[in-house]
């Protein structure tokens, strides 16, 4: 969804801060409308998603999402840009417990936690 390779990706950069976790920023553009004036829910999921996919990135490793909680608490505006943050809460390798957070105008509008797995443990424990 955002790698640079992906010619129709969000093209998200994310950057890691001094706490560790790691913040972007995304222009809310009407491509992405669901209701008027309104970002996508699924976009958000997927936003979320994504930057905590790049903190985990951020520390070397290649995770795949196993479970994914997202809470809505306000509608996201088009037309004005959003902050969306992730950090690692707990490693216990192959399982990380990730969150993130999406704010527009220093409000907080959707979070999110996951559960991600190592790229690949599961076909590895079954020796495929």
């Amino acid at each position: 969804m955002c790698g640079a390779a992906n010619a129709l990706g969000m093209k998200l950069k994310f950057r890691v801060q001094s706490d560790g976790s790691v913040l972007a920023l995304f222009p809310c553009r009407e491509i992405f409308q669901s209701y008027r004036e309104t970002l996508h829910g699924g976009v958000i999921s997927a936003l979320l998603d994504a930057a905590m996919t790049n903190a985990l990135f951020s520390v070397g490793v290649v995770a795949v999402t196993a479970e994914l909680t997202v809470r809505f608490l306000a509608s996201v505006s088009l037309g004005r840009g959003a902050v969306i943050r992730a950090s690692i809460e707990k490693a216990t390798s192959p399982l990380y417990y990730v969150r993130a957070e999406l704010e527009q105008e220093k409000r907080l509008m959707a979070h999110a936690s996951a559960k991600f797995l190592v790229k690949g443990c599961l076909q590895d424990a079954h020796g495929k």
